[in-house]
Order: C-alpha cells, then structure tokens, then sequence
C-alpha cells in the first residue's frame, strides 16, 4: 500500500472537481511563459503579463475553493531586475494595481497574504501596498496567499545564515542549537510547511532559484501550458499526477518492505 500523501485529505471540497483525490496542503508555482504567451500573439511582452495577472487572480480563488491550505507562487525574482527597464517598470505598475485588487479578493474569499523576498528595493508606496495586503489579511482563516517579489533563494538563505551569525555574535544563538528546524525558522517561510507539490508552466526544467530549501522533498509537475493559459483542468491533471506519486521522504518504498 503507498504511502498516505500530506494533503487535506478526502471530501472536504465536494464539487470542486477533486472528488476522491487528496489535494495537496500546499503547492508552489512558478508562473512561466507570460512573455512567451504575448509573443505567439504578437502582442507586447507587458500584455502577457497582465493576462498572467488575471489567471493569477482566478487561480488564487480556485485553489481557495478546492481546499489548498497554501498556495506559494513566484512572481518576481531577484534576477528579473535584469530585464529591460521598460518591462520592469510595466511590471511595477502590475503589482501596484493588482495589489488593490487582490486586497479586495482576499477579504472577500477569507485568505490571508503574505509576501517572501526582500521588499526594501520597492517604491515606498509598493511597499505600503503590501503591507496594507499583509496587515488587513492576517487575521483570515481561509487559505495562505504567498507571493514571492524580489525573492531569490540564496539570497533568502543567505540572508538567514547571516542573521542566525548574528544571533550567535550576541550570545542568544548557540552553534549547536543549529538544527534543520532551526534553519527553517529564520527562513521568510517561517511557520509555513513546505510544498507538497511544485508546479511549473511554460515546460522549462529548472528551479529558477526558487525555495531551494522548502523544495527539498516536493513532487514537481512540469506543463508545457503557458502561465496565461493554466486553468481549473490544468491545476487537476497535475493534482492528479500528484495522487499517483509515493512519496518516501528518503524511505524505503512500502512495496518492498
């Protein structure tokens, strides 16, 4: 017999279209393919990323309602600075009108927000943006929005390792009280379980630097969809890839014991 999968278990999201699996208590995306998208269309690569958006949008509702607890999507890394400045800046106008319209999404759907990534290199009234989305929504008790922004993997490993040095300078850290759990804890998903499933669109096979750490033992679903395109049928075709799977966590698969 396979090895229960973490998941919210059976038949609290009736209707949903996930009847008799069991949904994964949190998936991480990476949101690929926007600029691929606008291009077979020949549109500008800043159209992509707005339909990116409102898939977004959809897709943080559809996810609420078929009873993922987290949901952690990338949305923005440390490496998209690099892009040209025009694509940058059309993105930055993105975050500050979605920001408005997923406040108001979340208080309606009862999820709460939370960002991961370094937030100091945003506008102030980015940053105002999304605290206001973390300050309103943290008392909700639906699903966890996370939303990663200016967020790169070793650079949030790095970040802890250096505060963790830090604490063990002052005298309240000690080497030895260094654990795995203690790693995680100075982490920006502290108290947030690691992924259960990691989806990427757009077919590439790659991390791209993303939760280098809490990826360590998820299932990845690769789709050649592009991000634009990912909808409620996409989202179970890989749910149920993930029910397929045996995860042994580095254990000895039951079908040989």
């Amino acid at each position: 017999m396979a090895e229960e999968k973490k998941g919210i278990g059976f038949g609290e999201n009736a209707g949903s279209g996930t009847d008799g699996l069991t949904v994964p208590a949190h998936v991480a995306m990476i949101l690929d393919g926007n600029g691929r998208w606008a291009k077979k269309r020949g549109l500008p690569r800043q159209m992509g990323h707005k339909k990116g958006c409102e898939t977004l949008e959809e897709m943080i509702e559809i996810c609420a309602e078929m009873g993922i607890r987290y949901l952690t999507v990338y949305a923005f890394s440390t490496e998209n600075w690099r892009r040209p400045q025009d694509e940058v800046g059309a993105l930055m106008q993105l975050f500050r009108y979605y920001a408005k319209r997923l406040l108001k999404r979340a208080k309606k759907s009862n999820v709460r927000v939370k960002m991961i990534g370094e937030k100091r290199r945003f506008s102030p009234d980015l940053i105002e943006a999304i605290d206001l989305l973390e300050r309103e929504t943290k008392d909700n008790t639906g699903m966890t929005f996370i939303f990663a922004v200016n967020y790169g993997a070793r650079d949030e490993i790095t970040r802890a390792v250096r505060h963790m040095a830090e604490d063990c300078k002052a005298g309240t850290l000690k080497p030895e009280e260094i654990t795995e759990a203690c790693v995680s804890s100075y982490l920006d998903t502290a108290g947030i379980p690691d992924p259960d499933l990691l989806i990427r669109t757009s077919g590439e096979l790659r991390l791209s630097n993303f939760l280098l750490w809490q990826l360590a033992y998820s299932e990845f679903y690769i789709t050649d969809c592009l991000w634009p395109d990912f909808n409620r049928e996409e989202l179970l075709s890989a749910i149920r890839q993930y029910n397929k799977r045996e995860r042994r966590f580095g254990g000895v698969s039951a079908a040989v014991k």
